[in-house]
């Protein structure tokens, strides 16, 4: 999740989308085994009546964000359905496409949180252990548990909201940033609350998990997400990029106000996400995320049960987010809905599954500029939209939740 240097509000644009098809059949077979001997959900189309309602549900989602393009996927017990809208490059009007590698934010959270607790599950670090083990000079180190920074109930501030940070990241977006410079602005600024006593979104949180997570593994958290989690789930087409800017191909372009003194969106793609890390910057696709949201959600081919259980304690205290919307190790539990939504300049993408339905939705969008209700945000003016603000990826998972008979509010990104 970024800030931005500046507060802009220029004119909403809506692009005419075009819906793209995506044939099942060519993706994969009607059901599958998983790396952990699971059956798989059909990847065979759904039914006719389901389609149209989900298309028409993405349309209107669509209508209502501020995007040129957008990726969206559902997946049930009963097959798939993936659409890709709009236009994936504002200068050449090139289509979305439904295979596009996207920049995931704070999805990389849950892959994150996943890891910790597949390292609790083996005994080699508890929840319970203070920061302080394993990060010297984090202000209440020796009160903190690995519980409440996974938690963001640690009271560490976020690097994000530090303005000198956020002038530099804008200043210079191809800039790379090293775990430790963000760590240190995070800690220049701590605590914020005692911990366990509030609940406050830091991406300094998971920076700190990641630098855990390498220390009781001794290698690169690069290694560690592919022998965990990108090899056995089977993701092809989720990388790290290890601070590069760079988007495997095909890719759509990325557009953001973020930063910006005029009222013109710029491009995003190229710029670094390095400052992220572990708290944001993985890439990963629609497919991959399909198979991976309902992993997260149910633990399969990804944690041992008691682990899993664990993970799904949502906190009651402090009080969570609201009384629908709560967040545990790395996961959003919104009405039902568990996942995460992510954000970087240029791109907005949520994940969630609904265990009651067994169903699993993705959305990438290649925008980050919120539409609706919005206050200190950047949004697109005159914003007819008067629902409640929401990014483009969270607008249209919205629209899609509704569709499936289950309501979803929108979380942080």
């Amino acid at each position: 999740m970024r800030m931005s240097a500046h507060r802009i509000v220029v004119g909403l644009v809506t692009l005419a989308g075009v819906v793209v098809g995506f044939n099942a059949s060519t993706n994969a077979a009607s059901t599958t085994t998983t790396a952990a001997g699971t059956t798989a959900p059909s990847g065979a189309p759904l039914p006719p009546k389901q389609r149209a309602r989900l298309a028409a549900a993405a349309r209107a989602g669509f209508r209502a964000a501020s995007t040129p393009g957008a990726v969206v996927a559902v997946q049930t017990p009963k097959g798939r359905w993936v659409r890709a809208i709009g236009i994936a490059d504002t200068r050449t009007k090139a289509r979305m496409r439904v295979d596009v590698h996207q920049r995931i934010g704070s999805v990389t959270k849950t892959f994150t949180g996943a890891l910790l607790m597949q390292l609790v599950g083996e005994g080699r670090l508890s929840l319970d252990d203070r920061i302080g083990k394993y990060i010297p000079g984090v202000p209440g180190g020796d009160k903190i548990t690995l519980r409440q920074v996974a938690g963001m109930t640690s009271g560490v501030a976020s690097y994000t909201k530090n303005s000198g940070f956020v002038a530099a990241l804008f200043a210079h977006p191809e800039r790379r940033w090293t775990p430790h410079e963000v760590l240190r602005i995070g800690l220049e600024d701590s605590p914020d609350f005692p911990p366990g006593t509030q609940f406050e979104y830091s991406n300094t949180n998971f920076i700190m998990l990641g630098m855990v997570v390498e220390q009781v593994e001794h290698k690169g958290i690069g290694a560690v997400l592919r022998e965990r989690i990108i090899d056995p789930l089977r993701l092809r087409g989720t990388s790290w990029p290890a601070g590069s800017p760079a988007l495997p191909k095909p890719h759509a372009q990325g557009y953001t106000l973020q930063g910006q003194s005029s009222d013109t969106p710029v491009d995003a793609t190229s710029w670094s996400t390095s400052e992220e890390w572990t708290a944001g910057e993985l890439i990963s696709t629609v497919r991959d995320l399909l198979v991976y949201g309902r992993a997260t959600a149910t633990g399969e081919g990804l944690l041992r049960r008691k682990q899993q259980q664990v993970r799904l304690e949502f906190p009651t205290t402090p009080p969570p987010l609201s009384r629908q919307l709560s967040y545990s190790i790395g996961l959003v539990r919104d009405k039902g809905w568990i996942g995460h939504t992510g954000q970087v300049p240029g791109f907005t993408t949520t994940v969630y599954h609904h265990p009651g339905i067994d169903t699993t939705v993705v959305v990438e969008a290649n925008s980050d500029i919120s539409s609706g209700a919005c206050r200190g945000q950047e949004t697109l003016a005159p914003d007819p939209i008067t629902k409640p603000c929401a990014n483009p990826a969270d607008r249209i998972m919205g629209a899609i939740a509704r569709s499936l008979g289950r309501p979803y509010q929108l979380p942080p990104g």
